[in-house]
């Protein structure tokens, strides 16, 4: 079996600057924007960093960030900020809530200066568990800024931490860092630790659920489960995109039909990512050339979107769009391609509404030449006609 070992030695290549796809989930196969706002086809790093992002972060954070994620009141702040002044711990606590906030809020530079503050501290107070959380955080927000080197380096010493101290091989932690090397290793094109990433994620998982389920229900408890069958699903839908963007379509498929599986399981229909693996599962079909299957997937993940409001609703709606015109059906497309704009209005995406205009564009450019073909069709039947009639 791959050792993960392999996965922690250090790069030997330079520093690689990728463009981090944004959140707009276009099917692989079809246009998608990049973070300058321009509009581009996606190329297979592009959808080895989307699949390490989506990871999400390594670990759980809630030991440190005692928030639900809105602002703190400024007196309620300073009152920590006074008790941080005397206990180092209770300072790297404020600086990772902190910095938590300014990632949220977008500002990442001064988000990255306050986790160097944070890293600082809890080397000099040798805070180990402080130093994992904010080596992590560090990792994910290197991955937000697609300087992949930096964060390939954070999160091996991330884990090397982790691994020196109780946390065995197969913890879901070690897993979630282990799945987001491979997908660096996607986008750096080092296609074999990449695809021996992916397969320690897999086979370390497949293993581990199945171990999982022949322990008595009161040895383990249920929340553990579940999260292990989600990083199993996790894995392999990034796994999947992978083998889309190296166009081996038909085993992308098998991945994501196996990652719905789960998420159905787990999560049911209408959870916001059995949405999205329903989607990335049509575009697999579609790639292939189903378009019947991929229509059928696509179809029930845009009408579970706007019934739960999904925050990628325009995106799949674009998607069964694009289906639709593969299938021949132009003036449906048309329709849904004006819902999505719609949609795409309203949620304020001036980038995503040029793209669905210069879709609808293109598709009425299509629509006008299958008219002209059928008008030049009709004249030579015609002429046929009158020509048998003279006979």
């Amino acid at each position: 079996m791959f050792l993960l070992s392999s996965l922690l030695r250090l790069p030997r290549r330079g520093l690689v600057t990728a463009a981090v796809a944004s959140r707009h989930r276009l099917a692989q196969t079809r246009p998608r924007p990049g973070r300058d706002g321009a509009w581009c086809r996606r190329t297979p790093r592009q959808a080895a960093v989307e699949g390490a992002i989506r990871v999400g972060s390594g670990l759980s954070l809630s030991a440190f960030f005692l928030f639900s994620g809105e602002a703190e009141k400024k007196e309620e702040q300073e009152g920590e900020e006074g008790k941080a002044k005397a206990d180092p711990e209770d300072a790297i606590i404020l600086l990772l809530k902190k910095a938590k906030l300014k990632i949220m809020k977008g500002e990442l530079e001064e988000a990255e200066r306050l986790l160097h503050e944070a890293s600082w501290l809890s080397q000099q107070s040798s805070n180990n568990a402080a130093i994992i959380y904010t080596y992590d955080m560090m990792a994910n927000l290197a991955f937000l800024r697609g300087q992949l080197e930096k964060a390939e380096k954070l999160f091996k010493a991330t884990m090397s931490y982790m691994l020196a101290g109780d946390v065995k091989q197969d913890d879901n932690a070690i897993l979630q860092i282990s799945l987001k090397l491979a997908s660096i290793y996607a986008a750096q094109n080092q296609e074999k630790l990449a695809l021996a990433g992916y397969q320690f994620c897999l086979l370390t998982l497949e293993e581990k659920v199945a171990k999982q389920k022949e322990m008595p229900p009161d040895t383990l408890p249920e929340e553990e489960r579940v999260n292990t069958h989600l990083l199993l699903a996790m894995s392999l839908d990034s796994y999947a995109r992978y083998l889309l963007a190296h166009n081996q379509t038909a085993l992308a498929q098998t991945m994501y039909e196996r990652a719905l599986k789960i998420a159905m399981e787990v999560n049911g229909e209408r959870h916001p990512q059995t949405v999205v693996v329903m989607n990335d599962l049509a575009t697999a079909l579609d790639a292939q050339g189903l378009y019947e299957e991929a229509y059928a997937h696509v179809s029930r993940a845009a009408e579970l979107a706007q019934q739960t409001q999904h925050a990628d609703t325009y995106v799949i709606l674009n998607n069964l769009a694009g289906i639709l015109v593969h299938k021949g059906d132009y003036s449906q497309a048309t329709q849904v391609y004006k819902t999505a704009l719609e949609v795409a209005e309203n949620s304020g995406d001036g980038v995503a509404v040029r793209y669905i205009r210069k879709e609808m564009a293109q598709l009425a450019k299509r629509k006008r030449r299958r008219s002209k073909a059928k008008d030049s069709m009709e004249e030579v039947d015609a002429d046929k006609e009158r020509a048998q009639g003279q006979e």
